[in-house]
């Protein structure tokens, strides 16, 4: 119980400061909370369409690797 408290008071007195934290706190600072909304909002839209892009370039792989003739195969009717 003891060491549990100690701990904790270590984790409160000096907290962990990511980047992204305080890249936060700078935003915070210099822009007011419409702005911050806004860029966040901007900021998940171009992850998005950076992840629809992806899965985009993933099907037409796999479509082309469909269409591709295979060499040495013969698939048409007269293949049996």
């Amino acid at each position: 119980m003891q060491v549990e408290s100690a701990q904790l008071r270590q984790s409160t007195l000096h907290p962990t400061v990511t980047v992204t934290g305080a890249l936060r706190a700078m935003e915070a600072l210099l822009l007011g909370g419409g702005q911050q909304t806004a860029r966040r909002n901007a900021w998940s839209a171009v992850v998005e369409d950076r992840r629809r892009a992806k899965d985009r370039r993933e099907v037409q792989h796999v479509i082309e690797a469909l269409n591709a003739p295979t060499a040495g195969r013969n698939t048409g009717p007269d293949s049996f």
